[in-house]
């Protein structure tokens, strides 16, 4: 450990200039949120644009080349958006190291351990994100590493969140047990939605290539158990609005409640989506929404859970 601490104070010496011209601290982190959000759109994009395949193979782009080269047969406008998509993951290398540079300057020496081991997580979680990534291409886009690679990028959103949440010193509220409680089930209930809507997305039509195998599920009864979950959802979420109004005290009453009220709205309108996109046969643009709604779905329950992440009475 002291020789990789030593390495990463040595790197953070190179980025430090960096931090403190451009990123003004903690900013970094917001980037960071931004950033691991991105993936996910710029991901759903390769996928909706039949680009999964534009570069076969990993992790060169072609067998010969690591960038796309001219006359490839997947297509030019193919080949450079799944190449696009790899690039942000060295952008995202960049982000990790300045939010370990600036954890390091900011943090370094007085709550080091939680700060830090946090933004070696996004580091390492970014390198678990390339390897998925190779392993997707690897297997022609097989939907079980392609929900992983999704997954993952959640998981690491969550990451970005709590570090950010934490670099700015926002303490949780004081809550009910209650309101505790069927928090904590919003956010598990959250992520079998989106776990569930992986399977949707391995059993419909935007595989991401013509090449690339479905789970075999069909895809109307997957998306009808789906539907039914995100239904719960929105009850569980009215259900702890109510809670909330009744028995938590001011201000944290305030500003739990309004978590809670973005979530149930930002939740209406990705059901929303969700419905029309089913009975309109899937287009890609209701698709790509849907896709970005879940990153927002998301974040907006991830701000509840971080909002009260244990019992206080």
């Amino acid at each position: 450990m002291p020789q990789i601490r030593a390495l990463l104070e040595r790197i953070a010496q190179r980025l430090l200039p960096y931090v403190d011209r451009f990123l003004l601290h903690r900013r970094v982190f917001t980037w960071l949120v931004v950033l691991q959000a991105g993936l996910i759109i710029t991901g759903g994009a390769v996928r909706l644009s039949k680009s999964g395949l534009g570069c076969p193979t990993w992790p060169k782009c072609t067998t010969d080349s690591y960038v796309p080269v001219k006359g490839q047969m997947q297509g030019t406008l193919h080949s450079w958006i799944e190449f696009g998509n790899r690039l942000l993951t060295f952008v995202l290398v960049i982000g990790s190291l300045l939010a370990i540079a600036t954890a390091l300057r900011l943090y370094g020496r007085r709550k080091p351990r939680y700060i830090l081991v946090m933004t070696l997580l996004q580091f390492l979680g970014i390198f678990g994100q390339g390897i998925l990534g190779g392993i997707t291409v690897l297997t022609k886009l097989n939907p079980i590493p392609v929900a992983g690679h999704f997954l993952l990028s959640i998981i690491l959103v969550a990451g970005a969140i709590s570090l950010r949440q934490r670099a700015f010193d926002r303490a949780p509220l004081v809550l009910k047990s209650t309101t505790v409680r069927m928090s904590k089930i919003l956010v598990a209930l959250t992520g079998l939605v989106l776990v569930v809507g992986t399977v949707v997305t391995g059993s419909g039509p935007h595989a991401g290539d013509i090449q690339a195998p479905r789970t075999g599920l069909d895809p109307a009864k997957v998306a009808l158990l789906h539907g039914d979950l995100v239904i719960a959802l929105i009850s569980l979420t009215i259900g702890l609005l109510l809670v909330i109004r009744v028995s938590e005290s001011e201000p944290a009453k305030k500003i739990i409640y309004r978590a809670v009220a973005v979530f149930l709205f930002v939740s209406l309108a990705q059901g929303f989506i969700g419905y029309v996109q089913y009975f309109t046969a899937l287009p890609e643009l209701l698709v790509g929404a849907h896709l970005l709604g879940s990153t927002l779905v998301w974040s907006a329950v991830w701000r509840i859970n971080l909002l009260s992440p244990s019992i206080r009475k």
